[in-house]
């Protein structure tokens, strides 16, 4: 909080002036969880902000563990034909680490950019940061790549000692300027509602309201599914790109607008 003093967090706080610089200090072991409301309340922290700090001090009391490589997460048959009969919108299931592990067919003509990535899984943040195409995919890219390290960042919170997701941050640390720039910054961001703004290579510019969905049997993973208002010119385009989709690789989507 710009303008507070460590005094005055610590009164605001209800903690001792060396208690709370104990805590500033990354020592977070035993630390209570009344002590976490208070001082999410003084710091005035939203609520990704507070579920970080509760993920932190959970990961401090914890004992420490050596990286672990997790099992491979799949996406349930169950979930697979929910996305197959989702044809008119676009819809994926990714974890916490952004991998796209589902997908159907109209979300790869939307993502046509980031689903051409060789690497698989398909992975937003990689994308994000090290294909030149994503500056011109995203209308708002500062905003896209802010997200997209805000979420590696909540996540790295909540499972720290997942080896994927250690080794993805490093690979993107050593390789974007950009990249490492905002993950030393320590936002946070829950994904769960808003707008993307895309600019497709086939229909133009999209602005498409999505919705996330935790998926409750399957921790780590969620549903993320765009749309648009009935009637509007995002639906429009967005009609026009299933139809585009239904006759098109959408690797064709990455021609010239004269060869797709």
């Amino acid at each position: 909080m710009p303008g507070l003093r460590r005094s005055e967090v610590a009164e605001l706080a209800g903690v001792s002036v060396e208690y709370y610089a104990k805590l500033e200090r990354g020592d977070l072991s035993g630390v209570s969880e009344s002590v976490l409301h208070a001082l999410g309340r003084a710091l005035r922290l939203d609520d990704a902000e507070r579920s970080h700090l509760a993920d932190l001090a959970r990961a401090a009391g914890a004992p420490r563990r050596a990286r672990r490589q997790p099992s491979a997460q799949k996406v349930r048959p169950g979930v697979a034909r929910v996305l197959d009969g989702m044809g008119e919108l676009p819809a994926f299931v990714h974890n916490g680490r952004l991998d796209v592990l589902a997908a159907n067919p109209l979300t790869e003509a939307l993502f046509a950019p980031v689903f051409a990535e060789p690497a698989r899984p398909v992975n937003h943040a990689r994308f994000n940061f090290l294909n030149p195409r994503a500056r011109d995919f995203w209308v708002d890219w500062e905003r896209a790549a802010d997200n997209s390290v805000a979420l590696l960042r909540t996540e790295a919170g909540r499972d720290p000692y997942n080896r994927a997701l250690t080794d993805l941050v490093g690979e993107l640390s050593t390789r974007s300027e950009a990249f490492r720039v905002r993950w030393a910054s320590h936002d946070v961001h829950l994904h769960r509602t808003g707008l993307k703004h895309i600019h497709h290579p086939v229909v133009g510019v999209l602005h498409l309201s999505y919705e996330v969905f935790d998926l409750a049997a399957d921790p780590g993973l969620a549903l993320v599914v765009f749309s648009a208002e009935a009637g509007s010119p995002n639906d429009d385009a967005l009609r026009l790109l299933a139809g585009w989709a239904a006759t098109h690789d959408p690797a064709d989507a990455l021609a010239r607008p004269d060869q797709a």
